[in-house]
């Protein structure tokens, strides 16, 4: 036999990926921590997989769904990520369980950002109502978006889903997405909270509180079950509850976003008793049905420094969640206030 014929096997090195890795990779991605960590105990291909997804989840929280990463930072414990489903924008209820994250090749899907709420005002053949501006491109000084709708008082109007303008319009701040430097950093007392990881100018927009749209109905039915389940002082739901009054002074309407499960990384926002250093708006769009809660900067903020705001005032329960802001007005409990 002519030793010349005889071919070496393939080198290792180079040779294609195993069904087996293709598969695993497209498959853990869809994981949560807890079947992550349960299939990195199989083997040591499922273990390596496994850690590359948790070192690509802690990098970004988003998902990529946001123009800038999201980092998790955490030196106290083996917690590298806080699991979550992400969302960039409130909507309502929805039956998500699954989302892709720590996808190898994960591309940001900046076009699949919704521009404000879905919800919007329809005419009757079921097409959102033509109740904005016709700007092309930008918006002037002139343009009604931009002055307002009068009796909303402290509320902030930004061009919506039937205007003709794009997101590059100067009022659309609130609708790119975040887009200063953030953080999330876990500490011994409070856990995760959400960290400016740059200089932050007062008055600048941070981010939407997202989350799940509910019925009053639900968020009640909810923040039952989470009492029960914060009353061990291990769980920490995302439950807020906003009222926004209207011109007629005689009713108000009533928001309750929940992003204990679906949300996005304002859900780390931590309370302080002192107001902190973000300040809250109510922004309205034209055309859309719905506000959207937007946090902006108070006061100038500095790199490294907590993000934070008040939760309200009311405080029904004496024996509620404890308040480890550290501010010299801390009331020692978290507020709390019936849904």
């Amino acid at each position: 036999m002519d030793i010349h014929q005889i071919q070496s096997p393939p080198s290792k090195r180079n040779a294609p990926p195993s069904l087996f890795f293709q598969c695993s990779d497209l498959i853990l991605p869809w994981l949560t921590a807890q079947e992550l960590a349960i299939a990195s105990l199989t083997c040591t291909t499922l273990r390596n997989l496994s850690n590359s997804i948790t070192l690509r989840r802690a990098s970004d929280a988003s998902r990529s769904l946001e123009p800038l990463p999201i980092p998790f930072r955490n030196s106290l414990d083996q917690h590298p990520y806080a699991f979550f489903l992400y969302q960039p924008t409130s909507s309502p209820s929805s039956n998500l369980v699954r989302q892709s994250w720590g996808f190898t090749h994960q591309n940001p899907d900046t076009e699949t950002r919704t521009e404000t709420s879905s919800l919007c005002f329809v005419d009757e053949t079921g097409n959102c109502a033509s109740s904005g501006c016709g700007c092309e491109e930008t918006c002037e000084d002139g343009c009604p978006c931009v002055v307002g709708f009068g009796g909303f008082d402290g509320v902030v109007f930004e061009c919506g889903p039937s205007c003709g303008c794009g997101l590059s319009c100067g009022n659309r701040v609130t609708q790119r997405g975040i887009r200063v430097k953030l953080k999330i950093v876990r500490e011994s007392r409070k856990g995760w909270g959400l960290f400016a990881d740059q200089f932050i100018p007062k008055g600048r927009f941070v981010c939407e509180y997202a989350g799940e749209l509910l019925t009053t109905k639900e968020s009640r039915l909810r923040q039952q079950m989470y009492d029960e389940l914060s009353s061990g002082g291990h769980f920490s739901p995302a439950l807020l509850v906003v009222r926004e009054h209207l011109p007629s002074k005689k009713a108000c309407l009533r928001l309750n976003i929940d992003a204990t499960r679906i949300g996005n990384v304002s859900r780390f926002i931590n309370h302080s008793c002192d107001g902190g250093n973000l300040s809250t708006a109510l922004v309205r769009s034209s055309g859309a049905l719905l506000p959207r809660l937007c946090f902006f900067a108070s006061d100038d903020i500095t790199k490294d420094e907590e993000l934070t705001f008040s939760y309200g005032e009311t405080r029904l329960n004496s024996k509620g969640l404890r308040c480890f802001c550290g501010s010299s007005c801390c009331v020692g409990i978290l507020p709390s206030e019936q849904t």
